[in-house]
């Protein structure tokens, strides 16, 4: 699919206003929460960029509590080519799996340099809105962790119309699972992170824009008169709660589809084949289990292929 999703120009926005490249933070001098959206997590992932430069050019301030934006990987945005737009998701290694002590202590690389620089605002922040995007095609999927609070807020939130619980990754800790945030007793702190559609995808930006703005009116930060016209997209007729129940990993190079999934394709019966890993069949576990992201494009060992869901009994 092609990248028509502009590239936007970050030259003022990079500055920040915190003396932390890319982060601004204004307060409101009036209680309330803390709150924090975040965008390039992964340089390859514009349209969260696209929303927060919108946030900034609109003059959207907090009315109550804080807000922080946060441009997080900077580094690998800068090396961004639509032609290779994979090249540019980080530099050294995934930004969106360090988020825990033991990675944060050890600058070995760049994105763990940059998460450095981040964690005071991450740490301070109530409530975190992270933007992302999807290697392929699909429709937007809010991901909130196994946290009761974070499905609650995802349903209070309204949009997108699939919710998935999800467990995270095997080969990292998320920036939403991070510290407070993936606490069962800190029931204050919650945390979702979007997909809003493919990355090259331009109405990704107008999910991205939908979200933020409904992500702050839940907070309390803004009111409903300063939401910039156009920006709230129609509500879902309801929405899909699904539950991850494992990942599919790849033990080596070695994978393929039995189709071309899309993701969200429910398959009726278990024990129907979804692909093939080191020749062996990959099949669903139990009736009506629904496809969750899948994606060869990352293939290599150890990373997650596909995941596999079943409606949120929760």
């Amino acid at each position: 699919m092609a990248f028509t999703l502009p590239v936007p120009d970050l030259a003022a926005e990079r500055q920040g206003n915190t003396g932390t490249p890319g982060v601004w933070h204004f307060g409101s001098g009036v209680p309330g929460r803390a709150v924090m959206i975040s965008a390039l997590v992964h340089g390859n992932e514009l349209c969260g960029a696209w929303a927060l430069k919108d946030v900034l050019a609109a003059g959207l301030r907090p009315r109550r509590g804080s807000l922080t934006l946060a441009f997080c990987n900077l580094d690998a945005f800068d090396r961004f080519d639509a032609s290779q737009h994979d090249a540019s998701r980080f530099i050294d290694e995934d930004m969106n799996r360090v988020w825990h002590a033991d990675k944060l202590a050890d600058p070995a690389t760049r994105e763990r340099r940059r998460a450095q620089a981040l964690r005071p605002w991450v740490a301070q922040a109530d409530w975190l809105l992270d933007l992302h995007s999807m290697h392929e095609p699909g429709l937007p999927l809010q991901l909130t962790g196994l946290l009761a609070r974070n499905v609650a807020l995802a349903r209070r939130l309204g949009t997108p119309e699939h919710v998935i619980v999800d467990a995270g990754h095997r080969d990292g800790v998320r920036m939403r699972d991070f510290g407070r945030f993936g606490d069962p007793a800190c029931e204050d702190a919650c945390a979702v992170l979007l997909e809003c559609g493919f990355h090259g995808e331009p109405a990704a930006a107008d999910v991205a824009r939908d979200q933020v703005a409904r992500f702050l009116l839940a907070a309390d930060c803004v009111d409903e008169q300063d939401v910039p016209a156009g920006w709230l997209r129609p509500l879902p007729a309801a929405q899909r709660v699904l539950e991850v129940t494992q990942a599919v990993v790849a033990p080596s190079m070695d994978v393929r589809f039995a189709q071309a999934w899309q993701g969200l394709e429910t398959l009726e019966k278990a024990g129907a084949v979804i692909g093939w890993a080191d020749g062996e069949p990959i099949l669903t576990p139990y009736d009506r289990c629904t496809l969750i992201m899948p994606s060869l494009r990352q293939l290599r060992p150890g990373v997650t292929v596909v995941r596999l869901a079943r409606d949120y009994a929760g």
